[in-house]
């Protein structure tokens, strides 16, 4: 009986030591150490503005959209570069959903039993690399031709009366599986322009997806194309030790540097 109280006692004493050291003095050890040593880092990489707001993380993309900037990765972490939900697609290369894109019907259930569905438009579900690869050839002036059976077609069959390209009518196109719609670009086009990232938020694009969008930035913002390749310069990040990795471009830290420089109205 009384080894077994030893025992107990032992244990006790143990499990309260361990406690002390893991959950206590090693974490702030360590808290201690990277505040002291790697500040910027262990808080997150934060960028601020002049006036002190937070601008967004180093380390975590945000969609970006309009001409005068360049454009992110496509997200895929919740509904956009959700860092508590960070993912990818999960589609694999043979994929027909991850090419093609899919549609849904917004039509409305029947209210009573046996009614007629409220009508509504299809609209775009998931939008697919070839619509991707077609909108980043519109956005940034890249010549490319849709084909049916290998052979170019006039794109104005899948335009609205506005000129717009009808993404449902594409989609729709693409998985027509007895004369499916292709789209061939005239250069080619970094994997980064269409696809996401596994984690859904870097915030990095490569150089060669940078060089396709500096026209369009350059002209939006009326500068010198030598100029925002300065830039885009400055704000690439070179493989770490020189061999590991790819060199990327940081779009957050390179955006807010072009508002610094000419500000877009």
């Amino acid at each position: 009986m009384k080894t077994i109280l030893i025992d107990i006692k032992n244990t006790i004493i143990t499990t309260i030591v361990f406690a002390i050291i893991c959950c206590g003095i090693y974490p702030v050890v360590v808290w201690g150490i990277g505040q002291a040593l790697f500040n910027h880092q262990a808080n997150g990489s934060l960028i601020t503005g002049k006036d002190g707001n937070i601008l967004g993380s180093e380390l975590i993309g945000q969609p970006f959209s309009s001409d005068k900037y360049f454009n992110s990765r496509t997200s895929a972490a919740g509904t956009g570069y959700d860092a508590s939900s960070s993912s990818g697609s999960n589609f694999g290369p043979t994929s027909k959903k991850l090419f093609d894109g899919t549609t849904k019907s917004t039509a409305l259930a029947p209210v009573q039993p046996g009614g007629t569905p409220a009508p509504g438009p299809d609209v775009v579900d998931y939008d697919g690399l070839k619509l991707r690869l077609l909108n980043y050839c519109e956005q940034n002036g890249i010549a490319y031709q849709l084909l049916q059976d290998g052979k170019p077609i006039d794109p104005k069959a899948y335009k609205t009366d506005k000129g717009d390209y009808d993404q449902v009518k594409l989609i729709t196109a693409f998985n027509d599986d007895a004369k499916p719609l292709t789209i061939k670009s005239s250069v080619l086009i970094p994997a980064d322009a269409i696809t996401a990232s596994a984690s859904g938020l870097d915030p990095h694009i490569s150089p060669a997806n940078a060089q396709l969008q500096l026209a369009r930035v350059a002209k939006a913002r009326n500068l010198d194309p030598a100029k925002v390749q300065e830039l885009v310069n400055q704000y690439t990040n070179n493989p770490a030790l020189g061999i590991i990795g790819d060199p990327g471009v940081n779009v957050l830290k390179l955006n807010l540097a072009l508002d610094e420089l000419a500000p877009a109205k």
